[in-house]
């Protein structure tokens, strides 16, 4: 029998909110939080653009399990649009593709948003991760193909202009759904405005259920490096951890017994008692003690483990 591969790294468990700077990419802070917690697994939920700053998600350990609730939280972008030029990557990184002269007033802006409110219907940029045939639309468009992308779906729940005191740009906050796209939204204002536009700055301020209030720069803990001893600077980094299960605070939560915790943990179904013990549910999470141990499904009263965690 083939000896198991030790896992390199700590077992550490919880979710680092980051405060992504400029001109930094998402895989790159990945890699970086990684190696600083030294932690045996990495992950991060949903995507940031190199040129886009603000909170990226990061989940070491166990809270890689939570990353989809995550990814399919509402979240809230501070933009810029400057008017003006129509752009290859919609946004300052592409070339310049045509251009105008005409620059819209606030109240032509403000008549405009409306239009861009509840479930509308959305073009994902030619330079983005969308799969077409197989392949990622950036790489089609980056060999000079022209993608044809099917537009989808969108929600947008919130959307206001910031600022439009310069006539050649204007900063809105938008709150939306999973897979919108700020660069279409900046590309379509430009054409229903008649003077094409782009986005030139970007910062996502929240991705829930976690809030700006929760965001750690970069810098605040490569700080940490400066401290030599391995185990004291360990432990001031795993003081910034969020517990894993607040991203799950979504879903409904049950409190199990130590015992049903261990048949929940060895994949085995148990019996919900009490007054107010839930019958249906599509999902929700247990927990003992306050300890994460399963997400799963409560069907006639039995909660069925779909997703079991270690001891975090």
């Amino acid at each position: 029998m083939a000896r198991q591969r030790k896992k390199k790294g700590r077992p550490v468990s919880g979710w680092i909110i980051l405060d992504k700077p400029y001109d930094f990419g998402s895989t790159e802070a990945v890699s970086k939080i990684k190696w600083l917690f030294k932690a045996q697994k990495a992950g991060h939920a949903g995507t940031l653009d190199p040129l886009a700053s603000g909170m990226l998600p990061l989940a070491l350990g166990e809270a890689t399990k939570t990353v989809p609730y995550v990814m399919d939280g509402r979240k809230i972008y501070q933009f810029t649009v400057t008017w003006g030029e129509q752009r290859s990557t919609d946004d300052l990184e592409g070339e310049v593709l045509d251009t105008s002269d005409q620059r819209p007033t606030i109240e032509e802006i403000e008549e405009i948003l409306p239009n861009y409110i509840g479930e509308i219907m959305q073009v994902p940029p030619q330079f983005s991760a969308i799969k077409i045939a197989g392949e990622r639309a950036y790489d089609k468009a980056r060999s000079g193909e022209d993608v044809d992308i099917p537009e989808r779906e969108v929600i947008i729940h919130r959307l206001t202009l910031i600022d439009g005191s310069d006539q050649n740009k204007a900063t809105f906050e938008v709150e939306c759904g999973k897979g919108t796209y700020v660069r279409a939204l900046a590309r379509d204002f430009g054409q229903d405005l008649d003077c094409f536009g782009y986005v030139s700055n970007l910062r996502r301020t929240c991705v829930m259920p976690f809030g700006e209030d929760q965001m750690i720069p970069l810098s605040e803990l490569t700080a940490l490096e400066e401290i030599k001893d391995d185990a004291e600077r360990l432990a001031h980094l795993d003081s910034y951890l969020i517990d894993t299960g607040e991203a799950l605070s979504s879903l409904p939560h049950i409190a199990v017994t130590d015992q049903q915790a261990l048949r929940i943990r060895s994949g085995n179904p148990v019996l919900l008692r009490g007054h107010n013990a839930p019958v249906e549910e599509d999902e929700a999470y247990a927990t003992e003690k306050g300890q994460l141990v399963a997400i799963g499904q409560i069907t006639c009263g039995e909660f069925r483990p779909k997703r079991v965690f270690n001891n975090i």
